[in-house]
């Protein structure tokens, strides 16, 4: 068998952080849990003849060729619980074959065979036993047309016919799909063994456990079988691997040639072979200056074809998009002496100790490049997955930055972890989990955390453990001082998605992934961001000075605040503080300290610190003392119009917009006040508007002013 080049295949780590082998992790919200397994899910679909209605052969019924009568059949028998064989065969000069025997897998009854000479010959009983359903073919030639028809036909059997469930496990059925046959020789290369595969592949394609079309008994006479072909190719593989990455050096080398801003570096092991490489574009360096202060170091994908374990820092820019900071490959053989270290006593449990051990080496160095990278400048806060390598690793190298677990990395293995233990129970569990996510109070945490794992039973559950282990990384009330710069938003998250969907597809070398991370890192190539128009809603000094400032995606979150500062009411206190206290709410006081020799606000929600977006509290005390502007030390600079990397669309529609709608209040109001006199008035402006609002629908949209008209409309409802 010989191994045809395959795809750049990238997948999820689906190692647990909890530290077990054994235990996986599927991806909650994900339909796949790799970025090319909509490729390989493609691939993989089976024939559509299955799901179309098939209904019982009968006499004289005529097909094209016998290969489209036997399909035929072995879709009736699949549906009806049995499966098929070929039996006999018949051949004459003139027509060859023309006639075929087809019966049911349990027809005629087992030849007793010569015992091997061993000392314990294997005794496997028979499955057949005389049933005589079958299907008998014969051809025919008709004005010169070749076709089959069924001369004989029974579909009486003499033993019990399987269930849906059942009939999918026959031999008959259990087919291996070439692109599932090449996951599993790279699997296996990778030195996966055969139940890890099967999990692996369960969990790209988003099955229960057993649900596959083969079982693990066929796995592993699949890569038995193959195992000599993988063996013959390891060389031409691993030449290849060493060529591709020779090459994407070479790509980084032509790149720095064009480009005196462009930075990579890379490491070498003792035979002069490249191990990693990372690199980071002219762009990128200039990012990090305005938006390096909140960085997200995604370590989620690991390439199998070429055992490459990928690494991506992200900002966050003034529009709330990602930012491109830099990359780094790692080739983790480069570490062999480390995992020849552990495993020589012969425990394969020390498996997840030497990746963490890997990925940590790793990480430090590639941590020191991408600050040197970046100029020496330290991020304020760092955004991982649980990890513990990354944990140390980071502590380590920056000891001065934050460390955070993003919140929707804890979330998406929610399901993974407690949904096969909990049952029933796991919404239940997931609401309450999620409300404690959003306390502000430590004591309250940690109470409503003791009452949760009690009332739940899961006091020795590993995960939980694990979970309370981090606490100081990733719910609201610890995380709550340190800046985040609004990094943890689900839409940032999709963002990331999005970003990994085009440059992580089946590309066959690393030097068109090299191409593609600097498409999509190329600042140039992003959709310039449209100055949406931005209404106001309060009529406030305050709001329509930040609008003039700040970018629409900072502007609508600090606009909400605004209009929620609306419903506080302040008491002033003997020291010049002040209460800030919802209308209906009698608890959730706020404390909010002001300095008014140099202008300082500070809340105790410590939502500026948090988002540098100034909370409703502090807008409330500032309207109060009569600011008709927000005072320039809590207008972020990283939060500007002025801060943008892309170049705005042109802001000349502003004022028109403004005028515009001016005129469509006006008019509204007095339509309204119109309509309200009798019923007919109304149920007829009501008509009309409908018919006129359908009618606008309709028209064409061709200028700047109306998409950005439109695109403000949808981000305000």
């Amino acid at each position: 068998m010989t191994m045809k080049p395959s795809n750049n295949i990238w997948i999820r780590r689906q190692q647990c952080p909890c530290g077990d082998w054994k235990c996986y992790v599927k991806y909650e919200g994900d339909d796949q849990t790799s970025v090319s397994s909509q490729l390989i899910k493609n691939e993989t679909t089976s024939t559509s003849s299955s799901s179309e209605a098939v209904f019982m052969p009968y006499v004289g019924q005529i097909f094209k060729t016998d290969e489209d009568a036997f399909e035929y059949y072995s879709n009736f028998a699949r549906k009806n619980g049995f499966s098929i064989r070929k039996a006999r065969s018949t051949e004459s000069q003139n027509l060859g074959i023309y006639r075929r025997d087809f019966v049911c897998y349990r027809s005629g009854f087992n030849q007793p065979r010569k015992k091997a000479n061993v000392e314990h010959p294997r005794d496997r009983k028979s499955v057949r036993c005389g049933c005589d359903a079958k299907l008998y073919l014969t051809k025919e030639i008709v004005n010169g047309v070749t076709q089959w028809y069924i001369s004989q036909f029974s579909n009486v059997h003499n033993h019990e016919l399987l269930e849906d469930d059942q009939v999918r496990l026959l031999p008959a059925y259990r087919k291996i799909q070439e692109a599932d046959q090449e996951r599993i020789l790279l699997l296996s290369k990778a030195g996966f063994p055969v139940n890890r595969i099967v999990k692996v592949l369960e969990l790209e394609k988003g099955v229960q456990p057993g649900q596959l079309p083969f079982i693990e008994k066929d796995v592993r006479n699949f890569v038995r079988t193959c195992k000599k072909s993988v063996q013959e190719n390891d060389a031409l593989l691993t030449e290849k691997r060493e060529n591709d990455t020779l090459e994407f050096l070479e790509a980084c080398k032509a790149m720095a040639e064009r480009d005196a801003d462009f930075v990579y570096d890379y490491t070498t092991d003792e035979n002069s072979k490249v191990e990693n490489i990372s690199w980071s574009y002219a762009d990128s360096v200039r990012a990090y200056t305005v938006f390096g202060d909140v960085v997200t170091f995604d370590t989620t994908y690991r390439s199998i074809t070429y055992g490459l374990l990928l690494g991506v820092w992200f900002g966050i820019d003034n529009h709330g998009k990602p930012v491109f900071l830099g990359c780094a490959l790692l080739q983790d053989e480069s570490l062999n002496s480390f995992a020849w270290a552990l495993q020589v006593r012969g425990h394969n449990y020390l498996f997840p100790i030497c990746n963490c051990l890997i990925v940590y080496l790793w990480l430090s160095s590639f941590e020191q490049t991408f600050l040197r990278f970046m100029r020496g400048r330290c991020p304020q806060t760092v955004l991982t997955d649980i990890d513990s390598s990354l944990r140390d690793a980071i502590a380590r190298e920056l000891p001065d930055t934050k460390h955070v677990i993003c919140s929707w990395h804890v979330h998406s293995k929610l399901s993974s972890w407690f949904m096969p233990l909990l049952g029933s129970q796991y919404e239940e569990f997931k609401a309450e989990f999620d409300m404690l996510c959003h306390l502000e109070g430590i004591e309250e945490f940690e109470h409503q955390w003791n009452h949760l794992v009690a009332r739940f039973g899961l006091a020795s559950d590993k995960h939980i453990a694990l979970l309370f282990s981090y606490r100081t990384s990733w719910p609201l009330c610890y995380i709550r001082s340190y800046f985040l710069a609004r990094s943890m938003t689900a839409e940032f998250y999709q963002s990331l998605d999005e970003f990994f969907k085009r440059i992580l597809s089946g590309q066959t070398c690393l030097q068109l992934f090299f191409e593609q991370v600097w498409f999509a890192a190329d600042l140039r190539n992003r959709s310039k961001e449209a100055l949406q128009y931005m209404h106001t809603k309060t009529g406030l000094p305050i709001e329509e000075n930040a609008r003039s400032i700040l970018t629409p995606y900072a502007f609508n979150a600090l606009q909400h605040e605004i209009v929620q500062s609306m419903q506080y009411a302040t008491t002033e206190l003997a020291n010049g503080s002040y209460l800030v206290r919802h209308y209906k709410k009698m608890e959730g006081e706020y404390l909010v300290i002001w300095i008014s020799q140099d202008e300082q606000i500070h809340c105790s929600c410590k939502e500026f610190e948090h988002s540098g977006i100034l909370c409703r509290h502090c807008l409330r005390v500032l309207t109060v003392k009569n600011y008709f502007e927000i005072p320039e030390k809590y207008i972020l600079f990283r939060w500007r119009l002025e801060s943008s990397l892309v170049a705005l669309e042109d802001q000349n529609g502003q004022c028109n917009s403004d005028e515009y709608a001016q005129v469509f209040h006006s008019l509204a109001a007095t339509l309204l006040t119109e309509s309200l006199f009798t019923k007919e008035r109304f149920n007829h402006v009501h008509r009309e508007l409908t018919r006129l609002l359908e009618h606008v629908r309709n028209m064409p949209v061709s200028n700047e002013f109306a998409s950005n008209m439109a695109a403000n409309n949808i981000s305000e409802s």
